[in-house]
């Protein structure tokens, strides 16, 4: 009885997700489905297109950070746009590297390259080296009225910037961001990178974010354009200092200033590899454990609830017999229909869909690694530095 319970509650669970869960799996939400936006640009030019400044907080990125600013450079923008980075006390070049790449477009009176300083009491480096490009373009006589915080791995298509500046103005986003094309290329990437987007569609759908009725707030910290003056409303990156989970609260923080959209996209990729398990791995623990506000509760539920989803359903399929294996191999297909859209914009074939319980199990040795990270200090390392807070774990 109690087997076929849990059979029955997985195929339940599947049954929520696919119909009742803002359809997160379908990947609709997307930059070229906005209608506005795909007619011809001039239908679609705004009366003035704004100000904007794009920041890129970057730390020892000089293997891909010319490439990100040649793109941004090329971006045929009609309005003013320029770029400041901040060199987040980097030790490869990379300021060099983003300087010589201004220099060879003839550029470089639109390229802006700041020192970071050391990260006060409280704040995370991203978010200090944001908050530094931020107050390096707020001094000036005439501040931009939009931001483009992207990462120094980021590449854009030419006409992206025009299309999110659209996109903000018909959709009347005080944020607009994009979930950008992660690389995926190494066997790793093909295994783990789909599975990454759809956990994050699923945790955060992207049609309730993009709803102004309902109070799902997310956003992909490598593209997010915010108004300027609406983020200093809402308290600036200071209210936000300490979020290892950068993007996401930042866009709770928008939402209540006013809508927000979120869409995936092909025409803004990652330079980010990662060539091995582990390497993807490093930067799932980096922040997992965060998502569950540091608290063993939640730990608990969320192991226990994946493990439900996730890897009942095969176990029933193979092991058990009658109902329960009928409901595990339901639950099953369920699961592998439900990762198809995503395998499609990454173009994988369906079958990666079956090996998901398997992915889940390794993100689920993920989390629990952030978790043991967390508790041993380490907790939210990147390049060197543990920016997870200590001692605050919640209590559910």
């Amino acid at each position: 009885m109690i087997v076929t319970a849990f059979s029955i509650l997985a195929v339940g669970a599947w049954a929520y997700l696919l119909l009742g869960r803002g359809w997160f799996w379908r990947c609709r939400e997307r930059d070229d489905a906005v209608p506005w936006v795909s007619e011809t640009r001039s239908q679609n030019s705004p009366p003035v297109w704004p100000d904007v400044v794009a920041i890129i907080p970057a730390r020892d990125e000089c293997d891909v950070i010319a490439e990100s600013v040649g793109s941004l450079l090329r971006q045929d923008y009609a309005g003013r746009f320029s770029i400041v980075v901040v060199d987040d006390q980097s030790s490869d070049g990379t300021a060099a590297a983003a300087s010589a790449a201004s220099n060879a477009l003839g550029a470089a009176g639109r390229l802006r390259v700041i020192p970071g300083s050391n990260i006060p009491s409280g704040w995370t480096g991203k978010l200090w080296a944001m908050r530094q490009g931020l107050a390096a373009v707020e001094v000036g006589a005439e501040p931009p009225e939009l931001v483009l915080f992207t990462d120094a791995d980021i590449v854009y298509a030419p006409q992206m910037l025009s299309r999110l500046v659209a996109i903000a103005r018909s959709k009347d986003s005080v944020l607009t961001s994009l979930m950008v094309k992660l690389r995926c290329e190494s066997p790793a990437e093909r295994w783990l990178v789909p599975a990454f987007v759809f956990f994050f569609q699923k945790l955060y759908p992207f049609a309730w974010v993009n709803d102004p009725g309902r109070a799902t707030a997310a956003a992909a910290g490598g593209c997010m354009l915010v108004e300027r003056r609406a983020l200093g409303l809402a308290g600036g990156l200071e209210a936000v200092r300490g979020s290892l989970i950068d993007d996401c609260a930042l866009a709770a923080l928008m939402k209540r200033q006013g809508a927000i959209w979120l869409g995936l996209t092909d025409n803004v990729r990652s330079l980010r590899a990662y060539p091995d398990f582990a390497d993807f791995g490093r930067m799932v623990v980096r922040s997992a454990f965060a998502e569950l506000r540091y608290s063993p509760l939640r730990l608990a539920l969320a192991v226990a609830g994946m493990g439900l989803v996730y890897l009942a359903p095969p176990t029933f399929a193979v092991f058990a017999h009658g109902v329960p294996q009928l409901a595990g191999a339901l639950a099953w297909a369920m699961m592998a229909l439900s990762l198809t859209p995503t395998l499609r914009v990454y173009g994988l074939p369906m079958a990666y869909g079956v090996a998901l319980p398997a992915i889940a199990a390794a993100y689920m040795l993920f989390t629990l690694e952030s978790a043991v990270q967390y508790w041993r200090g380490r907790g939210g390392y990147w390049k060197g530095r543990f920016q997870a807070p200590v001692g605050e774990a919640a209590g559910g």
